[in-house]
């Protein structure tokens, strides 16, 4: 079974994001040490999302020797997850403000009306593109989003890994996933700017199928587990990303976009249920008149 172009995400991603566009797919992964945001002039994208973008690497391997350390503190190979069962795999950072946790609510929240079992039809593998990150932050990442997803039983299905760059950049590099590095607003604070997207991988660690933004299909999701358990390659959907980048709670910059977009979305909402309006009392109006003429005509 392939999927015909479609598009995930919509008005929640909107409200979520920090930049939205339609358009070519960057791969380029930046300089880690790159720091220049760059400021946004009309439209135009700011300079570090230019260098920043999910490309659709379908059918391409993972790097399975890749290491990683677990939740536990455990050393593994990424290559350790798959043979058996197809994944899902996130590229996040947990200390990430923002987008990071609305990619992985929308993640266990699809998974919840999922009726397959992490650990026994597939895995979740969720990779920190933050090399400072510990397995401590990630065993708490993992403890919030499994006692989310309401089934403990399920936790040896979940897998949230650290890791040195090496490991991160051949991971990030196959999969297409650009990011870029860039100084929180005290001058400290290390972030990433990065876009939002899962990957459906089948049980050889190939990339079957992209999910773009922060809310994700159930449905979909089914049927990419299943065809990628059955080592089947999906097809491209539509370039919509979702950014996160620059955080600052000081000026709250992202809150002040989120009210922007909620503010543009209830004008859309008002102007649409007085359109309606308008046209159901014109509707009443007209068949009155018409009941009018029919009973003098009768009367």
């Amino acid at each position: 079974m392939r999927y015909g172009p479609t598009i995930r995400g919509g008005w929640q991603a909107a409200i979520l994001c920090c930049a939205l566009l339609g358009g070519p797919l960057f791969a380029q992964v930046s300089s880690y040490g790159d720091k220049q945001s760059g400021d946004n002039s009309g439209d135009q994208l700011p300079q570090v999302l230019q260098k920043v973008g999910v490309s659709q690497h379908l059918n391409q391997q993972l790097p399975l020797d890749a290491s990683f350390v677990d939740d536990t503190g455990k050393t593994v190979k990424l290559g350790d997850y798959f043979g058996k069962h197809p994944a899902i795999l996130s590229l996040v950072y947990y200390n990430c403000p923002m987008l990071c946790s609305e990619e992985l609510d929308g993640l266990t929240g699809a998974l919840e009306m999922v009726k397959l079992t992490p650990g026994k039809d597939f895995d979740v593998v969720i990779i920190s593109i933050d090399p400072s990150e510990t397995p401590e932050t990630a065993a708490a990442k993992k403890a919030f989003y499994v006692k989310r997803y309401g089934r403990p039983e399920t936790a040896s299905g979940w897998h949230f890994l650290t890791g040195q760059r090496p490991a991160i950049d051949a991971v990030t590099n196959a999969v297409g996933f650009g990011y870029v590095k860039v100084p929180g607003p005290d001058g400290k604070l290390t972030q990433f700017a990065h876009a939002s997207s899962i990957e459906i991988v089948t049980t050889d660690g190939k990339l079957a199928q992209y999910y773009l933004g922060v809310e994700y299909s159930p449905k979909d999701m089914l049927l990419g587990l299943i065809d990628a358990s059955g080592n089947k390659i999906g097809s491209p959907v539509a370039n919509i990303l979702t950014y996160c980048y620059h955080y600052d709670p000081q000026t709250n910059k992202h809150s002040l976009i989120i009210a922007r977009v909620v503010q543009f979305g209830g004008m859309v909402t008002v102007a649409g249920l007085g359109g309606f309006m308008f046209l159901m009392f014109r509707r009443d109006v007209n068949s009155a008149r018409e009941h009018d003429l029919t009973k003098k005509e009768n009367g």
